[in-house]
Formats: structure tokens, sequence, C-alpha cells
């Protein structure tokens, strides 16, 4: 919610004002500007209201959950979703009855739902946060294929001589490929092409 900015008797009564209208539970749930102290001037005379200004504090776990469940109600599925936030990541995990859904060919839906939130938490002023959404442990699973896929490949690349060029990944995955084998003896890996087609090749040292 934006900012909002109202008037009453005290800054007290204002901010209880406040607290109701923004769903809120404590003053420790908001941030807030006191515009006007307010006054109650002499006999009644020259009085003047106080005034306040406030908004949500910034809430990265809130904000990502209330836009996942707005996306899955417009979806007609039903989602749990759990979030943990740690020094600057916030990991969020998806569970229900057909994730295969969420996941996509190749986690290519899951990939796009991390983006969209990850531009919806980070749009403010707030530090960046990285943001990680799994469901059924997909992001280990496909990394452990990925990484079994290098190490059969560079096999591959060392007895043929022959490079080999693997099919579009996205940055994340393209770097688990160049992890798994940076320190392999006999190949080298490197990426080519623009993206979202971006390959990555494994060649003879």
């Amino acid at each position: 919610m934006d900012e909002i900015q109202k008037s009453g008797k005290s800054v007290e009564k204002v901010l209880e004002q406040i607290i109701k209208e923004l769903g809120v539970s404590s003053l420790e749930e908001i941030e807030y500007e006191v515009v006007e102290e307010g006054s109650k001037g002499f006999l009644g005379f020259g009085s003047k209201d106080a005034v306040v200004k406030a908004k949500i504090k910034f809430d990265p776990e809130r904000t990502a959950k209330e836009f996942l469940r707005e996306m899955f109600v417009a979806m007609s599925i039903v989602v749990n979703i759990e979030t943990k936030l740690k020094d600057k990541q916030l990991f969020i995990n998806l569970t229900g009855s057909d994730m295969g859904i969420l996941i996509g060919k190749r986690g290519q839906t899951l990939d796009s739902i991390q983006y969209i939130v990850n531009l919806v938490v980070n749009k403010g002023n707030a530090p960046y946060l990285s943001i990680t959404i799994d469901t059924e442990n997909y992001r280990q699973r496909r990394k452990d294929t990925l990484e079994s896929l290098a190490y059969n490949l560079a096999k591959k690349v060392r007895q043929t001589g022959q490079k080999v060029v693997l099919e579009p990944m996205n940055p994340y995955e393209r770097r688990i490929i160049h992890s798994s084998l940076q320190n392999n003896r006999y190949v080298t890996t490197f990426s080519e092409g623009n993206e979202p087609f971006r390959n990555v090749v494994i060649d003879l040292k």
C-alpha cells in the first residue's frame, strides 16, 4: 500500500486510526512521520489537528507471499508457500498436489515465476535480495542432472577430441556446467551466443 496521511485530535489517535486502516497489528509494522504535532489552542480557539504520514514497512517475505497467493488464485491452483530469509537471500518453497505445472519444461515456468518475484521484491529502495524459488527439490535434482551431464560430455570430448555445444541454458544452469568442469585437467568451458539462446561449449584445453 502507498503512503497515507491522516489527521486527528492527537498523534496517538491518528496512529490508532492508521494502524486500523493499514491492517497491521502494531506500530512496529509501519513507518511514520509526524507532520504536525497538533495543539489544543486556548479555550478551544486556534486548535490544530495532528497530522501523520505513514506506510507499511517493507517486508520481503510478506510481499513475495502476497504476490504469489494472488497469482496462484488467478491460476486456480492451491499452493502452500513457505519462506526463509537468510542474510541477503530469500528462499521460497512451494508445495501442492501438482507442482509439475509450476516447474514446466526444464524448469522454465519456475524460472519465470522466480524472475517475476525478484522484480516485485526488489522494485523499491530496500537492499537487494537474491530470490530462489523451488518446489519438490527441483533445483537440487536439476543441479545433479547437469553435473552428471557435464562430466559425461567432458569424457566424450576427451575421447573424441571434438567440442560439444550444449542446448541453450539460463545463466544459473550455465554456471553449474562451468563450475563442474573448472578444475578438469583436459577440457575447458565457455559460453557463446546471445540470451536467451546462449550455449555452453565444452572443448579440449
